[in-house]
């Protein structure tokens, strides 16, 4: 039986991991979140490892505020570099397998085309830069990881941006969205069951992996904002504006659509298409 820890588990990813938890019997899952165990503390992190024989780590800890972090770079470097290097140098000795959760904000937005793991990241954000640095402390300290970018993650767990256009539809008569901002949004349920999948497939060889992960398809915010007003049937009005228009401390690619060949050819993966998942979140959450 292979035994999982899941960090950061509270959260979207980590909640819908839980969810899913129960239906494998064939894995023994730790969940923690800051409570049970600080990823910035390093004394005990290593005790924790060395109390626990993991086989897999599954890192959902993140600093995700994207905004806060251009002020609070002390901590956003603290949770997204930092622990990310205590975590990894915990899993090395025992060759625990981690899998690491990354984002499409490590690239800087100014594609044409879908990204691929292989375009060299140049984030635009002080968050999008802790996100890299984490990246490469996972490759420079374990051969046993692979780390998976995602982009506009949303659940009906924490907060996310469908939750906050529900909010927004049912308070407001109209609301202005960003519409010059291009990417994909993912339903952390599906990125949970790849995630899940990657781990099953994996045979404990040494790997150093980066992939890409999200729904299908390619639309604005605005796009998206107008699909969970019309999906849930509120009379909210959604008006496109521009990025320069909606005041943001951090600067947001305005491309950053992420190619997924590569996750779907080596595990065989099929991946839902954005509407889809989110037709089931909104039903989850009426």
């Amino acid at each position: 039986m292979k035994k999982i820890l899941v960090t950061g588990s509270n959260g979207q990813l980590g909640s819908e991991i839980k969810e899913r938890a129960s239906g494998l019997p064939q894995y023994q899952f730790v969940f923690t979140d800051i409570e049970e165990l600080d990823l910035t503390n390093k004394e005990d992190v290593n005790n924790f490892f060395k109390q626990n024989q993991f086989d897999v780590c599954i890192n959902c800890a993140a600093y995700t505020a994207v905004d806060k972090a251009e002020d609070d770079r002390e901590l956003a470097l603290l949770v997204n570099f930092e622990a990310v290097k205590i975590l990894t140098e915990a899993c090395s000795p025992h060759n625990t397998f981690l899998v690491h959760v990354s984002t499409d904000y490590v690239f800087d937005g100014t594609n044409y085309k879908p990204y691929e793991e292989t375009d060299p990241p140049s984030p635009n954000s002080y968050y999008g830069l802790t996100k890299l640095k984490g990246e490469e402390a996972v490759f420079s300290m374990s051969d046993h990881a692979v780390i998976i970018r995602t982009s506009w993650l949303y659940s009906s767990y924490g907060n996310n941006f469908v939750k906050t256009m529900l909010r927004l539809g049912k308070e407001k008569e109209q609301i202005g969205v960003v519409a010059d901002q291009v990417g994909t949004p993912t339903f952390a349920g599906d990125l949970a069951d790849a995630i899940l999948t990657v781990i099953e497939k994996y045979n404990g060889e040494p790997v150093n992996e980066i992939y890409h992960f999200s729904n299908e398809g390619a639309i604005s915010w605005y796009d998206f904002a107008k699909a969970i007003m019309l999906e849930s049937s509120l009379d909210c009005k959604v008006t496109p504006i521009e990025s320069k228009d909606f005041p943001a401390k951090a600067n947001r690619p305005f491309y950053s659509v992420l190619n997924k060949a590569k996750i779907k050819t080596d595990f065989n993966i099929e991946i839902p298409y954005w509407l889809d998942s989110l037709k089931l979140v909104l039903k989850k959450l009426s």
